[in-house]
C-alpha cells in the first residue's frame, strides 16, 4: 500500500488578494486606525490564508511566515535584537515601524535601518546592526500567539523560522574589526529557548530557513553550521530548508548535520535532486520543491509525476512534496484574473493555485488514477503553447540574432562626451535633480483608474495628466532644480507601464507581490516575444520640455529591470528576453532625443538582484546583462546624455560592471547607509559622473542642510565634485508633497551650500 505524500508550502503571500495589509498599514501609520484595529486586519488576513492552504488539501499550513513588514525585521524583534537608538519601549508594533520607517505613530524619528534585496529576489529585508556587546533574548510574542491561533482554528501547523547563521549573515557589523559571526554562541541559546518553546506549544516539525546555503560560503561560515545544529538538535524535529538555488557543494557538511529533514529548491536547481535523494541520510525526510513559488506559470505536473515516482519509490513517506520557495514571491489568486485573455490564463497558476497543484501531484504520485488523468489534463496547455505562433515572432528572432558588439557602443568615449556635453547642457557644478517619479496623489490614480474602465475618455485622460506634469514642472522651477523630470503621473509602476505599452506582456488586475511594508507591485507576464510597435514615452517628456528652458529628462526603465521586475518565460534564456527588451528601447532612446530630449535616464535598479547567487557564475551575467543595457542606451547621439538610477545594490561584487556600462551620469542610495556604498569607490576610480543620494524616500523624516552636506562631503572624498550630482535616493512617488517640497528645498540649498565651499577647487 502507498503511503502518503506529506504536502506543505514555505510561506504565503501575508497581503491579501485586495492588498487588505498594505491599506491597513497605511491607514495606521497617518493615525485613521488604531493598532487593535490594524492587527485584526492581521488575525483576518491569517486565518483567511491558513483556510486557503487547508482547503487546497495541503497537510499543514505554515505559521511564522506573517511579517508586518518583513520577516527577517520579525526575527529581530523575536530575538530582542534591535539598534540601540530604537530600544526605548521595545517591544511594541511601533518599535519594529520605527525601525524599518524610521517613524511611527508613537516614539522618536530616528534613523532607520538599512534595507536590502532578498538574495536575488524584489523583496527587500530589513537589515540586522550587529555590535560586540549584543544580546539576545526572547522579546516578541507573534510567533508563539500565531501557533497558538492557528492551532485554536484547527489547523495542522508547522512553524517557519529563519535559521541563526543565515541571520547573523544578512545582518552588517556597527563597529569595525568585530565579526558577527563570533555572536553565534549567544545567539544560539536564544534559539534554543525558542525552540523548547515551540516544543511545549506541541510542534512536531519546524521548518528552519538556512538559505544562505546555497552561497559559496567562506570556510568559517560553511563551518559554523556543524556546531549551531549540534546545539539546536532536539525536539521540535527541524526541516532545514533552503531555496533559490542548489546547495551540492554543501551537501557533504550538510548531510552530517543534527537535522531531521532537508528542503531543496528542484524547480530553480532541478539537477540536484538526484545526488541529494542518493546522499539523503536514513532517518531524514527530503522536502522537493517542485512548484515554482517565484514565476506564475502552471506546473507541469505530467513531467513532474514521471521525475517523482522512482524517488516516492525509494523514500516513501519520507518524501514531501513543497513549494521551492515562500510563495511570497506570487501573486494570490488567478481565479480574480477575469480580464485576462482565456489562452494566457490557461498557462498560469498563482499562490492559491500552486497549493493545488501541490495536492493534485501527491495524489498522482501516490497512485490516485483520477489524479493521474486530471494532472495529464491540467498540463495539456503547457505543452501544447511550446509550438504557439503566436509565442514566438520570427521578425524579433532574426532582430536578435543579429546583434554584434558593435551595436552596443557609444559613438566617442565618455571623456570627450563629457566635454560635448557640459557644453550643451550648461549645468553648475553639483547639479541637482530627482530620480523620476513625484507623488501619486489620490487625484492622479482616480484618473489613471477611471481612463482604463473607460470613463474618462483618452482627451480628457491626456489634459489630466498634462495638468499634472505641468504642475511637477513648475514646482521644480520654484525649487531650483537643475534638472528636472516630468514626474510619471501617467505611470502606475516604473517597469508595469512599459509591460503594458510593449508587445509580448500580459497584464493582470489583482497580481500583486509585496517588495518591502506596504510597497507591493503589480509584475506583468512576459509571454510572447518582446518588441515596441509605437513610441511609449516621447509625447509626455516632449510635453514637459515645452514647459521650461531647462532640460527635463526622459524615463526610461532598463531591459534587465524589466525583464527582472517581470514574471519571465521559463522556455527562453533570460539574456535572450533582455535583448528583446533592449532593442525595443533603442528605439525610445532614438526617438526621444529625435523628439529634443537632451538627458534620457535608463534604470537599471534590479541589475545587482539579477546576479546569480554563486561568484562564479557573476561574470557571464555581467557581461550579458551589462550589454543589454549599452545596447538600449547606444543610439544616443554624444550630446545626448544618458544616466542611470541603482537603488539598495552591494556595488563591491560589480563595481566593475557598473563602470562598464558606461552611463554618463549614475545616480545610488547612499543616504541610509550613510554614504557605505561608496567604499567600493575607494580602491576603484569610477571614471564617470555619480550621483549618491542624499534624502532617504522610504522614510518620512526630512534631511536638513546640514545633514545632506555632510553626505555630500563624505562622497567629495572618493568622487571629486566636479563628478558628482546631488539627488534623492529613489523616486518620490511615495511621498506626499509637503514632505517632497520640504526635503528638495533642503537638498537646493545644500547644494548651493556646497558650490560656494567647492568652486574654487573644480576650477
Amino acid at each position: 500500500m502507498t503511503v502518503k505524500t506529506t504536502t506543505h508550502i514555505l510561506g504565503y503571500p501575508r497581503i491579501g488578494s485586495q492588498r487588505e495589509l498594505k491599506i491597513a498599514q497605511e491607514k495606521y501609520w497617518r493615525g485613521e486606525i488604531s493598532q487593535a484595529e490594524l492587527k485584526e486586519v492581521g488575525s483576518l488576513l491569517r486565518h483567511r490564508h491558513w483556510g486557503e492552504q487547508t482547503g487546497a488539501g495541503l497537510d499543514v499550513v505554515t505559521v511564522g511566515d506573517f511579517a508586518w513588514y518583513d520577516h527577517v525585521l520579525g526575527t529581530s524583534m523575536l530575538l530582542g535584537h534591535l539598534p540601540k537608538r530604537h530600544r526605548s519601549g521595545f517591544p511594541d508594533l511601533d518599535t519594529l515601524f520605527r525601525v524599518a520607517r524610521g517613524k511611527a505613530p508613537t516614539g522618536c524619528a530616528c534613523a532607520a535601518s538599512d534595507m536590502t534585496k532578498w538574495f536575488n529576489t524584489n523583496y527587500h529585508y530589513i537589515v540586522p546592526e550587529f555590535s560586540t556587546d549584543d544580546e539576545f533574548t526572547v522579546s516578541w510574542p507573534q510567533l508563539f500567539e500565531e501557533i497558538a491561533e492557528a492551532k485554536q482554528a484547527g489547523h495542522a501547523v508547522k512553524p517557519v523560522l529563519l535559521g541563526p547563521v543565515s541571520y547573523l549573515w544578512l545582518g552588517k557589523e556597527k563597529e569595525q574589526g568585530f565579526d558577527r559571526l563570533s555572536l553565534l554562541p549567544r545567539l544560539l541559546a536564544t534559539y534554543q529557548q525558542i525552540l523548547t518553546k515551540l516544543a511545549k506549544l506541541g510542534v512536531d516539525w519546524v521548518q528552519i530557513d538556512e538559505p544562505v546555503l546555497v552561497l559559496e560560503l567562506p570556510k568559517e561560515w560553511a563551518d559554523s553550521f556543524k556546531i549551531a545544529y549540534q546545539v539546536l538538535h532536539g525536539a521540535p524535529k527541524l526541516l532545514l530548508t533552503t531555496y533559490f538555488d542548489n546547495i551540492t557543494h554543501h551537501l557533504d557538511a550538510i548531510v552530517g548535520l543534527k537535522v531531521d529533514g532537508l528542503h531543496v529548491d528542484i524547480s530553480a536547481a532541478p539537477e540536484q535532486l538526484d545526488e541529494v535523494v542518493k546522499r539523503l541520510p536514513e532517518h531524514w525526510v527530503l522536502s522537493a520543491g517542485v512548484v515554482n513559488g517565484r514565476n506564475v506559470w502552471r506546473a507541469d505536473l505530467a513531467a513532474l509525476i514521471e521525475r517523482l515516482k522512482p524517488v516516492k519509490a525509494q523514500l516513501g513517506e519520507r518524501l514531501w512534496l513543497a513549494s521551492s520557495c515562500s510563495l511570497l514571491h506570487s501573486p494570490m489568486d488567478l481565479d480574480l484574473e477575469t480580464e485576462i485573455d482565456p489562452e494566457v490564463r490557461q498557462w498560469l497558476a498563482f499562490a492559491k493555485q500552486k497549493c493545488r497543484e501541490l495536492t493534485l501531484l501527491a495524489q498522482a504520485i501516490d497512485g490516485n488514477d483520477i489524479a493521474l488523468d486530471e494532472c495529464a489534463r491540467y498540463s495539456a496547455p503547457i505543452k501544447a503553447r511550446a509550438s504557439n505562433t503566436l509565442v514566438n515572432n520570427e521578425q524579433v528572432r532574426k532582430r536578435s540574432e543579429a546583434i554584434t558588439d558593435g551595436l552596443a557602443q557609444r559613438t566617442l568615449p565618455y571623456q570627450e562626451r563629457a566635454r560635448v556635453q557640459r557644453q550643451s547642457l550648461g549645468l553648475p557644478l553639483l547639479p541637482t535633480t530627482t530620480i523620476g517619479s513625484f507623488p501619486q496623489t489620490d487625484e492622479i490614480r482616480t484618473q489613471r483608474r477611471d481612463f482604463k474602465a473607460g470613463r474618462l475618455s483618452e482627451q480628457d485622460y491626456v489634459t489630466a495628466m498634462q495638468g499634472h506634469i505641468g504642475d511637477a514642472i513648475e514646482r521644480q522651477i520654484k525649487l531650483d532644480l537643475d534638472v528636472l523630470v516630468h514626474g510619471e503621473a501617467e505611470r502606475n509602476d516604473m517597469v508595469e507601464y512599459f509591460a503594458e505599452l510593449l508587445e509580448g506582456f500580459a497584464a493582470t488586475r489583482f497580481g500583486w507581490v509585496q517588495s518591502y511594508g506596504s510597497r507591493c507591485v503589480k509584475p506583468a507576464v512576459i509571454v510572447s516575444d518582446i518588441y515596441r510597435s509605437e513610441p511609449l514615452t516621447v509625447s509626455w517628456a516632449q510635453y514637459a520640455q515645452s514647459l521650461t528652458d531647462k532640460p527635463v529628462k526622459g524615463m526610461l526603465t532598463g531591459p534587465v529591470t524589466i525583464l527582472g521586475w517581470t514574471f519571465p518565460r521559463e522556455d527562453l534564456s533570460r539574456e535572450a528576453i533582455a535583448n528583446q527588451i533592449a532593442l525595443a528601447l533603442r528605439d525610445e532612446v532614438a526617438d526621444l532625443q529625435e523628439s529634443g530630449i537632451k538627458i534620457i535616464q535608463i534604470d537599471e535598479p534590479a541589475i545587482r538582484e539579477g546576479m546569480p547567487l554563486k561568484a562564479t557564475q557573476w561574470q557571464d551575467y555581467l557581461d550579458w546583462a551589462v550589454k543589454a543595457f549599452k545596447i538600449s542606451a547606444a543610439s544616443a547621439e554624444p550630446q545626448t546624455q544618458i544616466h542611470t538610477h541603482m537603488c539598495y545594490s552591494e556595488f563591491n561584487d560589480m563595481i566593475e560592471s557598473v563602470a562598464a556600462l558606461d552611463a554618463d551620469v549614475i545616480t545610488i542610495e547612499t543616504s541610509r547607509s550613510d554614504m557605505e556604498l561608496l567604499h567600493a569607490f575607494e580602491e576603484f576610480e569610477y571614471p564617470n559622473e555619480i550621483g549618491p543620494g542624499v534624502y532617504d524616500i522610504h522614510s518620512p523624516n526630512i534631511p536638513t542642510v546640514e545633514q545632506i552636506v555632510d553626505l555630500i562631503e563624505k562622497a567629495e572624498a572618493q568622487i571629486p565634485a566636479e563628478r558628482l550630482w546631488i539627488n534623492p535616493d529613489c523616486g518620490l512617488k511615495t511621498r506626499n508633497w509637503n514632505e517632497t517640497e520640504a526635503a528638495l528645498t533642503n537638498l537646493v540649498e545644500a547644494a548651493k551650500v556646497l558650490r560656494q565651499q567647492y568652486q574654487p577647487k573644480a576650477v
